[in-house]
């Protein structure tokens, strides 16, 4: 799901991604909205309010705005550089993000009740959440070769609309691959959906410890990845000794 990436990346490996991070995202964003009143998982709702705040001459929240929407921007930055660093084709060049994010999550689960809706608590809060959404939104960017985006649903409904219109033109149109886009956008949807309606259910019972289900999620990703490959070579040095 995650160590696959280039030629060997395949429709299977890219529904896992979308199935599980797309739920940790909406997780993120519903608990956020509830516990911090700010969206988290994406910049474009920031940016008429960093206009609006701007031509009404409200300073103090343009910088604030201007902050969050930098660190969803160093978020991603800071994923590409590290997987760059590491080897975008390194078995496990995507684990420092994933444990940079799940970090940031834990740390807003536990201390997150001491948040009481003072600026600057919200500012390092919401910041904090849109930082580790930059983090998994380029990861997942770079692994899926841009097939795959979690944290946002703009561009996802848009390319679902075109897919749908063009399953809709005669036969004669090519359509290779067109109902695999539509399964992978529906899965997008669905799963960021089922995120947030989950969380929005668990968040009046659970409070800001409802951040411990995605860091889980997240966790259960990484695993599955590093379990996977210690299997797969167990069973090679298994058919090795078999075959000497």
């Amino acid at each position: 799901m995650l160590r696959h990436t280039g030629h060997r990346r395949n429709f299977r490996h890219n529904i896992r991604l979308a199935a599980l991070l797309c739920l940790t995202a909406g997780f993120v964003n519903i608990t956020g909205l509830l516990a911090f009143a700010v969206l988290t998982t994406n910049v474009t709702g920031h940016v008429a309010y960093f206009a609006e705040s701007f031509s009404q001459g409200d300073f103090q929240l343009v910088r604030i705005i201007g902050v969050w929407m930098f660190l969803f921007l160093l978020g991603a930055f800071s994923s590409s550089f590290i997987i760059g660093r590491i080897g975008r084709n390194q078995t496990f060049a995507y684990t420092l993000p994933i444990l940079l994010e799940i970090g940031i999550l834990v740390l807003n689960a536990i201390y997150g009740y001491r948040y009481s809706g003072g600026v600057i608590e919200k500012e390092i809060f919401a910041g904090s959440l849109l930082f580790a959404m930059g983090l998994q939104n380029a990861m997942v960017s770079m692994i899926s070769g841009s097939v795959v985006r979690t944290t946002h649903l703009t561009g996802i409904f848009t390319d679902l609309g075109i897919d749908l219109a063009a399953a809709t033109l005669p036969a004669t149109v090519p359509k290779q691959g067109l109902s695999q886009r539509i399964t992978l956008r529906l899965v997008i949807i669905f799963f960021f959906l089922a995120g947030a309606v989950a969380g929005g259910f668990l968040y009046p019972t659970l409070q800001h410890h409802t951040f411990f289900v995605p860091a889980g999620l997240l966790v259960i990703a990484m695993f599955y990845d590093i379990s996977r490959v210690r299997i797969l070579k167990v069973f090679r040095q298994l058919r090795h000794r078999l075959a000497a």
